[in-house]
C-alpha cells in the first residue's frame, strides 16, 4: 500500500469514530452502539492505514472488505433512517443525516482503495 492510501485510511478511521461520538452525543441514551461502533471500526480502518504503511500487503485487501462491509451496512441505516423521517420521525433525521455522511466518506474511501498504485505511463511528445 503506498503511503497516501495508508494516510487516507488513518483519516478515515478518524472520520468514522468522531461521526460515532456525535451520534452518541446526539441521543446519550440509545446511541451507544454508535459510540461503540464507530470506535471499533474507526480504530480497524486506522490499524489498516498503519499496517499498510509499514509495508503489509494484506492491509489492502482486509481494508477494502471492511469498507465495502461498512458501505453496505451504511447504505441499509440510511435508507431505513430516511424511511423513519418521511414517515414523520423527524427526531430520526440527525441520524440519517450521520449515516448518509458516514455512507459518502466510505464510497470516498472504496474508490480510493480500488486506484491503481502504480504510476501512470506517461507519453512522450
Amino acid at each position: 500500500m503506498n503511503k497516501k492510501k495508508a494516510f487516507y485510511l488513518i483519516l478515515y478511521g478518524g472520520f468514522l469514530v468522531l461521526m460515532g461520538v456525535l451520534g452518541y452525543l446526539s441521543n446519550p441514551e440509545k446511541a451507544r452502539t454508535a459510540l461503540m461502533a464507530g470506535g471499533t471500526f474507526g480504530a480497524l480502518s486506522i490499524l489498516w492505514g498503519v499496517l499498510g504503511a509499514r509495508g503489509f500487503r494484506w492491509a489492502v485487501p482486509a481494508a477494502l472488505v471492511t469498507t465495502a462491509l461498512l458501505t453496505l451496512v451504511f447504505s441499509w441505516r440510511a435508507t431505513v433512517g430516511w424511511q423513519a423521517v418521511i414517515e414523520g420521525q423527524s427526531e430520526k433525521r440527525f441520524a440519517a443525516l450521520l449515516l448518509t455522511v458516514m455512507l459518502v466518506g466510505s464510497v470516498a474511501m472504496l474508490v480510493t482503495l480500488c486506484r491503481s498504485s502504480k504510476p501512470k505511463p506517461t507519453v512522450a511528445s
